[in-house]
């Protein structure tokens, strides 16, 4: 059989750092195109919106200010002429369009038939013209105004060019007489040189820095994935070389790669080490046996534990008269939290959220005990307080180390009316349609699994459409940074309140991010789980 290392060499290979660094090259293209693209036009369409509500409003200001009645009389030729009042107006305009670098006229005039004659125009610029200086419209200039004069003006940059003014971006604004009737206008014109100068120094700033932040991102994932993949695979395969070269060749195994690089090579060589490699196996029995068992051990209690926990959302896709969801983080491998949510029937809801007390392996064995005993009781129709009754009386017996706090809640999806108990647990917080979240407070009962013959307390609660449930371990408020500074119940309300619109998940999301940049880099030492729930009633 030909030898792997002589197949590889008759074809032409290419590396994995080759195929890293082009595929890395056409995602960072592709990724500054569509950027690029769409910051381009997203800008484009706020600037000339910021431009037209800029253009407008220092056109209504003026308006405002301006005596419609006196403007006119600037034009009699019996008028008072050049006084104060003209000379303040003049003052106030050329102050208004030095502050605004884009804007390149500033002026009051009288629209006629077929021309318009200036009573303002801010001085100091050419093409600035005097008092009762009269021009044609440029093209499209006249309907324009007339636009302004049926009192309803669309407040939307005009362009127009001419060989004049050059290229401008025009508002229009009316200026009012006694009577109530326009009788002058006030036009603000923008250079259209400066907004695309703007606009484009913006846009190749920004491609800049895209083009910047993608090469400093090629680099960094090129030396990491060389680092975390191509080379521990070489380095691998050298050493597989090393350690099988001077063996005998007792049997082959069947492997079906063909990527044309360094793994297809490995591939090769484990072909040659597999026959080799199996005697040596009964040796290593022996010493890896018990760690095996440990790791077996751990790995049943985090696949019990997961599959355990509903992680599918949305949880009950054809049911609309309500929304949750929730969430669970260890601190170790397993944790002692559970959260459930299940149908006891078409018309009624359960909801747990529960902290079994320690943490590791006996914990979540004992939370699988606790989750299956309240869900088996919760599904025959029990009440909250005989569910944890029941269940305490089973937990109870023989055991004297570990207990459990539960929040228990049964809600008619119909009428949102609902049975809670409360064991120990956290106070929930509960949020009404168009309010805030806020602590619902009342006595707990005693934790489950520690005395039997415990009668639980419960009580009764309603959910109007818009209402919004929040239950939570007390990972959440005792979670502490550095400094060992508690997270506390405050906190977590504020975060619930910074949208509290907002849906279940984006709701848990948010306060598991306000923890995290809470504690900054301290470590977890408590498992976190949380559940939400919005009830929208039948209609929703």
């Amino acid at each position: 059989m030909e030898d792997p290392e002589s197949r590889m060499k008759k074809k032409k290979r290419t590396t994995l750092r080759k195929k890293l660094l082009i595929g890395l090259l056409g995602f960072a293209l592709a990724l500054f195109f569509f950027i690029s693209s769409f910051v381009s036009f997203y800008y484009y369409r706020a600037s000339m919106k910021d431009y037209s509500d800029t253009a407008y409003s220092y056109a209504r200001a003026a308006a405002k200010i301006i005596d419609g009645d006196r403007a006119l009389r600037y034009l009699d030729p019996d008028g008072p002429g050049i006084d104060d009042y003209y000379r303040t107006i003049m003052n106030y305009l050329n102050v208004a369009r030095n502050e605004y670098p884009l804007m390149k006229y500033y002026y009051v005039f009288v629209p006629h038939e077929n021309s318009l004659t200036y009573i303002w125009d801010a001085e100091g610029v050419e093409g600035s013209m005097p008092l009762g200086y009269e021009e044609e419209y440029m093209a499209g200039g006249k309907e324009a105004v007339e636009s302004v004069f049926n009192k309803d003006p669309v407040e939307k940059l005009l362009l127009f060019e001419n060989d004049t003014y050059g290229r401008i971006a025009s508002a229009y604004y009316p200026i009012y007489g006694s009577t109530g009737e326009p009788v002058a206008v006030v036009g603000v014109d923008l250079a259209v040189e400066g907004i695309v100068s703007e606009m484009l120094y913006y846009i190749l700033a920004i491609s800049a820095a895209i083009i910047l932040v993608s090469v400093i991102m090629i680099f960094f994932y090129y030396i990491k994935l060389n680092r975390m993949l191509v080379n521990p695979i070489s380095e691998l395969n050298t050493a597989t070389k090393s350690l099988v070269g001077n063996l005998n060749k007792k049997a082959d195994v069947s492997l079906n790669i063909h990527t044309n690089d360094e793994i297809e090579e490995l591939a090769g060589t484990f072909k040659k080490t597999n026959s080799d490699l199996r005697k040596y196996i009964r040796e290593l029995a022996s010493v890896t046996a018990e760690k095996e068992r440990i790791g077996a051990e751990l790995n049943v209690a985090t696949k019990i534990q997961a599959q355990m926990l509903p992680s599918i959302f949305p949880a009950f896709p054809s049911r609309s008269e309500f929304d949750l969801y929730a969430s669970m983080s260890p601190a170790k491998e397993v944790g002692g939290d559970f959260y459930d949510f299940f149908l006891v029937d078409d018309d009624h809801l359960a909801l747990v959220v529960a902290d079994v007390s320690g943490k590791g392996v006996p914990a979540a064995l004992f939370m699988v005990i606790a989750k299956t005993l309240i869900k088996n009781r919760a599904l025959l129709g029990e009440s909250p307080a005989k569910i944890l009754y029941n269940v305490n009386n089973q937990l109870s017996e023989g055991n004297s180390s570990l207990f459990v706090t539960v929040w228990l809640a049964v809600i008619q999806i119909s009428t949102g009316k609902g049975l809670a108990a409360n064991a120990g647990h956290e106070h929930p917080a509960i949020r009404r349609a168009g309010g805030k979240y806020e602590l619902s407070i009342y006595p707990h009962s005693p934790v489950v699994a520690m005395l039997e013959d415990i009668d639980f307390e419960e009580h009764e609660f309603h959910l109007n459409p818009g209402d919004s449930l929040f239950v939570y371990t007390d990972g959440v408020p005792e979670a502490v940074n550095s400094r060992l500074e508690q997270y506390e119940t405050d906190r977590m309300l504020e975060a619930l309140n910074q949208n509290p619109d907002a849906s279940p998940e984006e709701q848990t999301k948010a306060v598991r991010a306000s923890i995290d940049r809470f504690v900054d880099k301290a470590e977890q030492f408590d498992d976190i789980t949380m559940l939400c729930m919005t009830y929208k009633g039948k209609n929703g």
